[in-house]
């Protein structure tokens, strides 16, 4: 069987690293290099007939994080490796996944055309925020998702008394997930967006009173629509939990989280994080990756993600 490697760009090195402890691999050979100018130029070794996962996510700064990807991709490529996937767990560009007014761009498919023309043969993402993410790809892309290891690791505090609760119309699919991995009852918070960091939360659809609310949501990037549901929220639920995937934390999230009064805020390490005073806990999606790459190595069918239509 072909060699596999494990090769990380800059973004999110130790969840990489973990990736390759967890496969009993040792990562690829790779050097991160930059020009005075900032432009980047990696080098990759001893990847040459090799099965090799480039482990990237996009977080900001988004573009740099998405050409150092391409890069890692090309290089890889004319190493001649033998397979190449992109391993992306937050994908940046999944919200422009379609245009609302007349001279907008499609970013989602602009960004997985350039992943494929690098050298991608396969994407491999984890909850991103657009359903449609294998339709507007031109390959093969393997969702994986969170919310198992999320919902167990927010379980022991849930109950008879407990509501999985959408901040936006937009996470209603993902909370019905949620409640679906542990029998829960769902609410959904409306909101009206009055820029990209100021959101007021109008009302609550659903029954929350005296009751722990869990807010759900795909990814806390600004913070303003966990802010807005929370302060909504705290005059009608007992206790408030908020669980996502990807945290970003962009601009001044992390004050806004700590300044709402949640008792718990859990995400992945899709994104790393490296501010230790954040009132976050993080739980790894290494051994999530690790057994999708372990699959995607031996030509198996990945695990069924937990979906509910």
């Amino acid at each position: 069987m072909t060699s596999m490697r494990v090769l990380s760009g800059s973004a999110n090195p130790l969840l990489a690293s973990t990736v390759a402890e967890l496969l009993d691999v040792g990562p690829a050979d790779c050097l991160i290099d930059r020009f005075p100018d900032g432009e980047v130029r990696p080098i990759v070794d001893h990847v040459c007939g090799n099965d090799v996962y480039v482990v990237q996510p996009t977080p900001p700064p988004v573009g740099d994080h998405l050409v150092e990807l391409l890069l890692l991709l090309d290089a890889c490529r004319r190493a001649r490796a033998a397979r190449v996937t992109a391993v992306v767990p937050y994908f940046g560009y999944a919200r422009q996944d379609r245009r609302t007014r007349s001279g907008q761009a499609l970013g989602v498919r602009v960004a997985a055309d350039a992943i494929a023309n690098a050298g991608a043969e396969r994407l491999v993402v984890v909850d991103p925020h657009t359903p449609t993410m294998e339709a507007v790809c031109s390959m093969p892309v393997e969702t994986l998702t969170a919310v198992p290891l999320l919902s167990s690791r927010i379980s022991p505090a849930r109950s008879e008394f407990t509501v999985v609760v959408a901040p936006d119309l937009g996470a209603a699919k993902l909370a019905e997930q949620y409640a679906a991995a542990i029998p829960d009852s769902v609410a959904l918070v409306r909101k009206f967006r009055e820029s990209g960091t100021a959101v007021t939360a109008v009302e609550v659809l659903g029954d929350i009173d005296g009751r722990q609310a869990v807010v759900v949501d795909d990814m806390i990037s600004t913070g303003a629509t966990i802010e807005a549901a929370v302060r909504l929220l705290h005059h009608h639920a007992s206790d408030i939990v908020v669980a996502a995937t990807h945290g970003p934390l962009t601009l001044d999230a992390t004050t806004r989280l700590r300044d709402i009064g949640v008792r718990r805020v859990v995400v992945t390490d899709t994104v790393a994080h490296h501010d230790p005073a954040a009132p976050i806990e993080v739980c790894s999606i290494a051994p999530l990756l690790a057994d999708a790459i372990a699959r995607l190595h031996s030509d198996q069918p990945l695990r069924e993600p937990l979906t509910h239509t």
